[in-house]
Order: structure tokens, then C-alpha cells, then sequence
């Protein structure tokens, strides 16, 4: 039996992002902007000739210290993204980049983001050949995330479609046909980063689980909904609770991922989702010192009280592309030494 068959109870897993080498992106230029929602080539150290060849590297890197920190269910660490929504715009048709239109950030500045000018949508994968690359780095279960349509759509200045829903919708086609080649390039979970879900609750709350059910029509396997506060590095203070989360429970996804730890979350907000196994973040970004295994630990008990152990995942609160590669790696270290821990009580109890 592999690694890919069976894992443990409290298996340990990445939300997303993990640093990219310094020799790949221009970290300062990425440390002073904002998250960027268009294009941003100037964020990239090699030259666009050779760029495929160092994201492939990069994946590999990313790869090898999840691996070696012991994290269970793996991904390529989105080292070939310049965020974690920007990659998809371009791959499409009817968005303009080019020249951008603007929306509001969740913390409410203006920020250039695609324009959709006609119908969106696919020629032709985007991911499948990276989910092929990863599945071939590791024997370990891969995740691979994608931008949901709800934030999608919120992030997108809309000239053509007659509404919001409608270009969510839109959104979500495209979304589903790209998971679907996900799936078939190997992936064993994927998973769709909504964000703007917290960040507009009251939107989110008329078309938000119609968007997603959308995108994971025909899915199977585990599949992941991300919502979350914004990166800890842009994002210094975060409410203590979730203004959208209950209303997850009706939709398909088998999997919540939210972040706890910064935010000091109450955990008996996840008695909400009875039928959902919880991607719990037990990492806070926000925090440059490192967790000792008995913080995380601690974390993962204080979940218990709520959530069977079956129905819980320990995670990183968000994507951790904004720490220092050794500190992302020591955070890594603790968290999968704190899972143990608590794996091996739940043994010893039975």
C-alpha cells in the first residue's frame, strides 16, 4: 500500500502557497505590492525563455521540504503563480488584462483587476500539465488549488454579463472544466480559493453556494472550499469569527478549510458543518516565531472538542508564500510534530 492509499487519522496537509526561491521571484517587489489580481511579470527573476524550466525546479523544491517536514498531502507550493488568483485571467477568453478595470480589495483600497468584455472561456487547460509534473514528483496524495467563481466574479470588472450571478456562473463553468482535467492529470484533491466569500457575506449569502456547486459539478474525491481573512503579511488584525461559514454546509464540497490560530477563532463555529471534514489552520502566519509541537498540538485538541478526529485536517492558516522559506519549513515541522502528538494520544486512549 503507498502513502497515496491510506492516511493517517489528522492527516497533515499545505493550504497552497509555500515561498518561492529568491533566485525565481523579486521578494521585495512581492513584500510591497499588493496581492496581484492581473498579470505582474516583473514580480519574476528568470527570463521568460527559461521560466517553465524554473517553475519546474521550483515545484520540486517546494516539493522536497513538504516531504521532508512530513506533511502528508502535498502540493507544488503554487511556486509558478505570481498570486494565487492572477495565473487564470490570461488563459481565458473573454477577459482583458491588458487593460485592467478595478475593484475593491477586502480591505477596501482600489486595485486593477480583469475586465470581462465578452463570453468567458477555456480553450484549453491551464494546470494539467503542472498536476501531471507534481503527480510524478511524489507518491504522496497532491492537492491543486484554483480561484473559486464567487471570488472570481467579485474581483472582475463586469462589462458584459447582465449580472453578478451571471458572471459567476460563467466562472464557474470554466472552473469545472479545469478541475475536471485536474482530476484526470491525477490530482487527489482540489480545491477552490474563495476568500471573498468573508469578505462579502451578503453577496456570497444569494449566489456563493450556487457558484461553487457549479464549479464542482461532476467532481469526485475530496474537494476543498478555502475562505479566509486575507494573508497575515496584508492583514494585521482579523475578527475573531466568520461571517460566512454555516451557509457551507449546503454546498457539494466534502472539505472546509478556514484559518483559526491568528484569528483566535471559537471552535464551536464548527459544529456548523456536521457533514464536512475541516481543513483547520493551526499555523499562524501572522506570528514570525515558530509553533513548538505542544502549541499545535494544544490547537488541534481545543478542535477535538467539536469536530471528531476523522473530520479534521491540520493545516497552515492560509498560503505561507509571504515567510521566509526557513521559517515556512520549521512552521511545517511543528505542525506534523503536533499532529503526531495527538495522534498518538487518540491511540493510546483506545
Amino acid at each position: 500500500m503507498t502513502q497515496r492509499d491510506a492516511l493517517p487519522l489528522l492527516p497533515t496537509t499545505v493550504v497552497g502557497s509555500f515561498p518561492q526561491p529568491e533566485w525565481l521571484i523579486d521578494r521585495a517587489a512581492l513584500l510591497s505590492g499588493g496581492v496581484p489580481r492581473v498579470p505582474r511579470p516583473n514580480l519574476w527573476r528568470v527570463a521568460e525563455e527559461l521560466r517553465e524550466l524554473a517553475h519546474d525546479d521550483a515545484a520540486r523544491l517546494a516539493v522536497r521540504d513538504m516531504e521532508r517536514a512530513g506533511v502528508d498531502i502535498v502540493s507544488d507550493g503554487e511556486v509558478r503563480r505570481e498570486s494565487y488568483f492572477s495565473w487564470l485571467a490570461p488563459s481565458l477568453t473573454g477577459l482583458d488584462v491588458l487593460r485592467p478595470g478595478t475593484a475593491m480589495s477586502r480591505v477596501g483600497r482600489p486595485t486593477p483587476v480583469p475586465r470581462a468584455v465578452g463570453p468567458i472561456t477555456r480553450p484549453k487547460s491551464v494546470l494539467a500539465r503542472h498536476t501531471t509534473f507534481l503527480r510524478a514528483e511524489t507518491d504522496r496524495p497532491i492537492k491543486i488549488t484554483v480561484p473559486g467563481p464567487f471570488t472570481l466574479s467579485a474581483l472582475t470588472q463586469n462589462e458584459y454579463y447582465p449580472d453578478a450571478p451571471s458572471l459567476a456562473l460563467a466562472y464557474a463553468a470554466v472552473v469545472n472544466e479545469e478541475l475536471r482535467d485536474l482530476k484526470a492529470a491525477g490530482a487527489d484533491f482540489v480545491q477552490l480559493d474563495e476568500p471573498y466569500l468573508q469578505a462579502w457575506p451578503d453577496l456570497a449569502r444569494e449566489y456563493g453556494v450556487a457558484a461553487i456547486d457549479r464549479a464542482l459539478d461532476g467532481i469526485g474525491g475530496p474537494t476543498v472550499v478555502h475562505l479566509c481573512f486575507g494573508y497575515a503579511h496584508t492583514v494585521r488584525e482579523k475578527p475573531s469569527g466568520y461571517s460566512y461559514l454555516p451557509e457551507l454546509e449546503r454546498c457539494r464540497a466534502t472539505h472546509v478549510s478556514i484559518e483559526a490560530a491568528q484569528p483566535r477563532l471559537d471552535g464551536a463555529i464548527l459544529r456548523a458543518l456536521p457533514s464536512k471534514t475541516i481543513v483547520l489552520g493551526v499555523l499562524d502566519l501572522g506570528d514570525s516565531s515558530v509553533e513548538t509541537p505542544d502549541v499545535v498540538a494544544g490547537r488541534i485538541r481545543a478542535a477535538l472538542a467539536h469536530v471528531p478526529p476523522e473530520r479534521l485536517i491540520p493545516a497552515p492558516d492560509c498560503g505561507m508564500k509571504y515567510l521566509p522559506r526557513d521559517r515556512a519549513v520549521a512552521k511545517l515541522e511543528a505542525l506534523v510534530a503536533g499532529a503526531r502528538l495527538v495522534r498518538a494520544e487518540l491511540a493510546g486512549a483506545c
